[in-house]
């Protein structure tokens, strides 16, 4: 599926926004002590995945520059 810039951009914020909340959930498990460590890791593990679907998203936005 082919989208606009529009869309990478729309999808850009969606993925950056839930990065920062895994972020806040992480931190916030972690400074409360007694946590899951499965839990944690698996939240760990999205993150790393939402990290690597906005490096693509954030190529599409950028031109590709012949050298």
């Amino acid at each position: 599926m082919q989208w606009d810039q529009e869309q990478v951009k729309s999808k850009l914020a969606e993925l950056e926004l839930e990065h920062r909340d895994l972020d806040d959930v992480i931190n916030k498990l972690i400074t409360d002590g007694d946590f899951d460590q499965i839990k944690v890791g698996r939240l760990k593990k999205r993150k790393l995945a939402l990290k690597d679907q906005i490096t693509t998203l954030r190529g599409r936005l950028i031109p590709d520059i012949i050298a």
